[in-house]
């Protein structure tokens, strides 16, 4: 089963203007599907198998002479050595739609890209499915302005889509989520870890791992979390450069138009997968999650991801920030929409609305100099409702 990824239409744009397309994301999250189902007719090498990659380091001019156009080059970053010669490759024939290069990590894939390619090349992140595409529904692109579809509710509850996560291959094939996170992290995870920072302690790993998901939704600290594990501060800011570099955390920036406010300067932390917090939370059922205490950064981290894909999937930047004074106040996610106009979001996980819910939204709002006039709640209920200036959004309408 293939179901059907929003960035497909602008893979396919790209290919039509660019000698060379990317394609990043996290390992699992459909790159070699997507790019084999929309381009049937490319060549597929991938650069994991091993007599493949030494090819491809060894003779790197040989090897793109082998495959020479409208190839795809699957988890590309293990020969950073390819990106010069395909500069100059490219430099000479800039026919469009030549190379797909698909990576599971930003981090050394864009850095050779701004050295040695740009100008040459379109950007594209894909993360795992959102609930609009495992849904099969139109996504919520403009939910912000005002122009929201009311979608129907989809055929499985809150807390299923919490635990089980958005990986595409997990519902494809119907997995147990605890094997699928289980043997993510072995493989995937350290695996990529220790081919960037050589960690040799791969417990005290797993451990951070544990340690940042029971701090999910939270500001950063590098000393607390140092002195909690025992390695320096250094050591844990190169971890979390890595895990948001391989798409398994994302840090939400503070926003700095304070309104003459005092405010938060710390980013706070958010899995980008609902499931993999899960099971690092070591929540292994449904009906466990209703009175977790950590639910609502689980929550929280759902509906953010899905906000985060909901402007990668469509080929965008996502503007998205928090905002928090000292004193306490605070909105849980701002949407810059430029021209100094915030939007501000508020996140409950609860099903039931109560009054309180709005009331940082409605302080905000009301603050002087304040251009903006409209905001909105998400929350863990089943029901649409505007209440004056603030749109009310189930949680299964955010995608």
């Amino acid at each position: 089963m293939f179901l059907k990824r929003n960035l497909a239409k602008y893979l396919k744009h790209y290919l039509t203007k660019y000698p060379i397309v990317t394609i990043t994301g996290p390992r699992q999250s459909g790159k070699t599907t997507l790019t084999q189902k929309i381009c049937s007719d490319y060549q597929y090498v991938s650069l994991e198998e091993p007599d493949t990659l030494e090819y491809a380091t060894e003779d790197p001019r040989g090897f793109l002479e082998a495959y020479p156009e409208r190839v795809i080059f699957d988890e590309v970053q293990q020969a950073p050595e390819l990106f010069s010669y395909l500069q100059s490759n490219v430099d000479r024939d800039p026919r469009p739609g030549r190379f797909i290069l698909t990576g599971s990590q930003q981090f050394l894939l864009n850095q050779r890209i701004s050295q040695t390619l740009a100008g040459r090349i379109a950007r594209l992140t894909l993360l795992p499915l959102s609930l609009s595409e495992l849904c099969k529904r139109p996504s919520q692109q403009l939910w912000d302005s005002g122009k929201l579809k009311k979608s129907s509710e989809p055929p499985k509850s809150l807390f299923f889509y919490l635990l089980s996560g958005m990986y595409p291959r997990l519902h494809e094939h119907r997995l147990d989520p605890q094997q699928f996170f289980r043997d993510y992290i072995d493989t995937y995870v350290t695996k990529d870890l220790q081919q960037l920072l050589h960690v040799g302690d791969l417990r005290s790993f797993q451990n951070f791992l544990r340690m940042l998901a029971g701090r999910c939704g939270q500001r950063v600290n590098l000393t607390s979390l140092g002195n909690d594990l025992g390695v320096a501060h250094t050591t844990i800011k190169r971890w979390l450069s890595v895990l948001e570099a391989s798409y398994i955390i994302t840090l939400l920036e503070p926003c700095y138009n304070n309104f003459n406010k005092r405010l938060i300067k710390s980013p706070k932390i958010y899995f980008l997968d609902p499931g993999l917090l899960c099971f690092l939370l070591r929540i292994k059922k449904e009906e466990d999650l209703r009175f977790h205490p950590q639910i609502g950064g689980i929550f929280e981290t759902f509906v953010i991801s899905e906000l985060i894909k909901s402007y990668y999937h469509h080929d965008q930047a996502p503007p998205l920030y928090f905002w928090q004074e000292l004193a306490g106040q605070e909105i849980d996610v701002m949407i810059d929409q430029g021209q100094s106009l915030l939007f501000p979001i508020e996140i409950k996980s609860s099903s039931t609305l109560s009054q309180k819910f709005f009331d940082n939204l409605n302080n905000w709002l009301d603050m002087k100099e304040n251009p903006q006039t409209k905001g909105c709640l998400i929350y863990g209920g089943k029901e649409w409702q505007k209440r004056k200036n603030i749109q009310v959004i189930p949680w299964y309408g955010v995608s």
